[in-house]
């Protein structure tokens, strides 16, 4: 099972295990307390594509081409892929506050 989640919620046993696919660290989040099992930065978009894109719907679709096509065959793909056989539950934490326009998202809809 994969679900996504904000990292500012609050972890729980039914998150599993808590990859957060962020570039960025997300920001009032201690590393100590955000129970967060791996931090798979490469799978996040790349700056150029995050900045493009900047959390504007109306690009989304065109956000979601363009983030498969820089992830498709990447290690960190495979990583992520290797992780949701070895594990039962594996939530993608995000920092960003739309939670319909994110990558976690995007990521979501390509595993499916």
């Amino acid at each position: 099972m994969i679900k996504i989640k904000r990292i500012y919620e609050p972890a729980s046993k039914a998150d599993g295990y808590r990859v957060l696919v962020d570039r960025l660290w997300p920001r009032g989040i201690k590393k100590e307390n955000a129970r967060v099992d791996k931090w798979l930065k490469d799978i996040a978009p790349t700056t150029g594509l995050r900045k493009w894109f900047n959390h504007e719907p109306e690009k989304w679709k065109q956000f979601i081409t363009r983030y498969r096509k820089e992830i498709s065959s990447s290690d960190a793909m495979k990583e992520l892929k290797a992780d949701l056989r070895e594990h039962k539950t594996v939530t993608l934490l995000f920092g960003a506050k739309d939670e319909e326009h994110n990558q976690a998202q995007a990521l979501l809809e390509f595993l499916k």
